[in-house]
């Protein structure tokens, strides 16, 4: 197996776990937060932002984001060896290479900066329930868009390397 095809392989099951990981904020998640008490919901959210950049989700989204720009540069580059399991397969590195990296762009596009604003909100201010339930739907619906983005770079990468 070369390099590449490693790169591969742990970029698709760094994306797989990564899609995982998210689709249960979209799952359930952020439902039963939206359930408890307004001011409850709101801090039980701010403490998973604050831990969530300092855990083990951290390895899948890095390795996910380095290993798809190495995964679309690949084929351009010259980087796969004609005969590899990957050499017919350029299209589906470079799609699944580019839906990685949008997962991450998302991620710090238009998650990241909803979780920082949560992270200013009073939970006993009387606006906080309308910019809860703002925060909630929004940040949930760019979630589903990380969830297929990375499930779809997982899928791409994965026949590319088994096609």
């Amino acid at each position: 197996m070369s390099w590449v095809e490693v790169v591969v392989a742990l970029t698709a099951l760094a994306s797989a776990l990564l899609s995982g990981a998210l689709f249960s904020f979209s799952a359930f998640v952020m439902r039963s937060l939206g359930r408890l008490d307004v001011p409850e919901g709101i801090r039980a959210m701010q403490r998973i932002n604050e831990d969530a950049p300092r855990s083990l989700l951290m390895v899948p989204l890095v390795v996910s984001a380095v290993g798809s720009v190495v995964v679309v540069i690949a084929p351009v580059a010259g980087w796969v060896a004609p005969g590899s399991s990957l050499s017919g397969d350029g299209i589906l590195l470079v799609l699944g290479g580019l839906l990685g990296i949008l997962a991450f762009v998302v991620t710090a596009a238009a998650n990241v900066p909803r979780n920082n604003a949560l992270a200013t909100l009073d939970s006993g201010d009387p606006r906080a329930a309308g910019e809860w339930a703002a925060y909630r739907a929004s940040w949930t619906r760019w979630n589903h868009v990380r969830v297929v983005l990375a499930l779809g770079s997982a899928v791409l990468l994965a026949v590319a390397l088994h096609g």
